[in-house]
């Protein structure tokens, strides 16, 4: 209590009005009541005009207004929602995503903007943006207040605060006992999930955004899966520049790049003479990304002994270097991302079934190019633009053929494949009209002979499915398996009757 009011006027009439306050908000008995009463008790605790409550929304996908008192008196929220990746307030933004007080004294000077606030007689002056989180610290709301004098409003964060915390665990206890949900921002069907700086509308990657920001403000470890090449670092890097982890390093490190030595080494650093060759400390890249995000990439090629290790520091947030006998505390979001299906690798005992589960806290399986529809229009474009843009052309047209054939072509490689195919078009268009020959331009397959047998014929086309099956999979024979609607041991005899060397598929 003193740490709260070492800097406020008063202390010992504050922390009165502040212990009253408390016992005012703990006598709510209905949700929207101790909304309002927050808002009310937070007026008089900092002496602004001024005082919003926001709460996110049980997607953390809208920052909903959802208590505001005017000079004393409560207004009805009108119901507006801010998506929570809003650009146009960067004051709540920055506030919310970096999960950190803000205070300002000089809002009438139009560097930032405040079309979150209403309008008054006078120009709001004073500004203090306050987080509200959980116990477990996790963000789930701001608070605003604001003046049109200039007041030091600073002192008062850390009150104010606490007394945020309070209501949201008042919250929850009124939504225990009474069975329901969370009010939390109002519903306003008008308002579209957060694209997170992603592309596509598709109703798969609609669910990917409402993930997204479920997991978006809190620690939990993220299991990205999905086929090569579906954008999971992509996402990794969407959720950290989202997230209250943005303004610190976001670090990728493929897994499968580095033997096993030289990963460790890698991860955890090293000591001098921990090693031939190791003439000077090197941090690691989990220090290294200390506050920020760790994507480790491709996780399901990491080796065994290693993954024991990952786990301790999934578990007690603790690494060693090499060669070093101190043992070091870091705070750091783990992503891990994969095509491999980890729970087969955990069945086949390649894979640590305790470390499985501690990264798949929170899995987001990213839909494939196939499965998005209209994507594929809206993702050619964008890149298109950036192609265009990066030689230094003009912009350019399609062809219906050019839009029909990409509509029908089934894209293996997913979003880097159209990626790859769009830069290529471009470089080859020698026009302004992108057509279907700039995208279509392969090698012919061989005539078959005239002459052949029924039988052969059909060994070859089931032999090239299967080749096919087994590259968009990286030759995981089990999901394979799955996908073509066979027993794992019908298919490893179909595998070696029609001569397929699986020697490609091994990384």
């Amino acid at each position: 209590m003193n740490a709260l009011l070492e800097h406020t006027p008063e202390p010992l009439g504050y922390a009165e009005q502040l212990l009253a306050a408390f016992g005012a908000l703990a006598q709510a008995a209905e949700q929207g009541a101790l909304l309002g009463a927050f808002a009310r008790q937070a007026s008089a605790l900092s002496g602004c005009e001024l005082t919003q409550v926001y709460l996110l929304d049980a997607g953390h996908s809208a920052l909903g207004l959802s208590a505001e008192c005017l000079h004393g008196e409560l207004r009805a929220a009108d119901g507006s929602a801010l998506s929570a990746d809003y650009h146009g307030d960067e004051l709540l933004q920055f506030s919310l995503c970096q999960n950190r007080v803000l205070c300002l004294d000089s809002l009438g000077d139009g560097l930032y903007s405040s079309s979150f606030l209403p309008a008054s007689g006078d120009t709001w002056r004073s500004l203090l943006c306050v987080p509200l989180n959980t116990a477990s610290g996790e963000v789930g709301g701001l608070l605003i207040c604001a003046s049109p004098r200039a007041l030091e409003l600073q002192r008062f964060a850390d009150a104010l605060a606490q007394l945020g915390r309070f209501v949201l665990g008042q919250i929850g206890l009124l939504v225990r006992l009474s069975g329901g949900a969370v009010m939390a921002a109002p519903a306003d069907n008008s308002v579209c999930p957060s694209d997170y700086g992603l592309i596509g509308t598709s109703e798969a990657m609609r669910k990917t955004y409402q993930l997204i920001g479920k997991v978006l403000h809190s620690t939990y470890t993220v299991l990205l899966t999905g086929e090569t090449g579906t954008g999971k670092e992509v996402v990794a890097r969407a959720l950290h520049e989202c997230g209250p982890r943005r303004s610190k390093s976001f670090i990728v490190q493929n897994c499968a790049a580095f033997p096993e030595d030289l990963l460790e080494s890698e991860l955890f650093g090293y000591r001098k003479g921990a090693f031939t060759g190791a003439d000077r400390d090197r941090v690691g890249l989990f220090e290294a990304a200390d506050g920020g995000t760790l994507l480790l990439d491709e996780i399901g090629d990491m080796p065994l002994a290693l993954q024991a290790k990952l786990l301790r520091v999934l578990q007690e947030g603790e690494i060693r270097p090499l060669g070093g006998n101190e043992v070091r505390k870091i705070n750091v979001r783990i992503i891990a991302a994969t095509h491999r299906d980890l729970a087969a690798m955990v069945a086949q005992g390649q894979f640590r079934e305790d470390l499985y589960y501690r990264l798949a806290q929170f899995p987001i399986s990213l839909p494939a190019l196939r499965e998005r529809g209209d994507d594929v229009q809206l993702l050619a474009g964008h890149f298109v633009a950036k192609a265009c843009s990066f030689i230094g052309r003009g912009p350019m047209s399609w062809s219906q053929c050019a839009q029909a054939y990409l509509a029908g072509y089934g894209f293996p490689g997913n979003v880097r494949e159209l990626k790859g195919m769009v830069e290529r078009a471009v470089l080859l268009c020698e026009g302004a009209e992108l057509r279907a020959e700039h995208f279509g331009a392969r090698e012919q397959a061989p005539a078959e002979p005239d002459n052949l047998h029924l039988r052969d014929y059909m060994e070859r086309v089931e032999r090239a499915y299967m080749l096919g099956c087994l590259r968009r999979n990286n030759g995981n024979q089990t999901v394979a398996a799955r996908q073509l609607g066979l027993p794992r041991r019908t298919l490893l005899y179909r595998i070696e009757r029609l001569n397929i060397d699986l020697s490609e598929f091994q990384a």
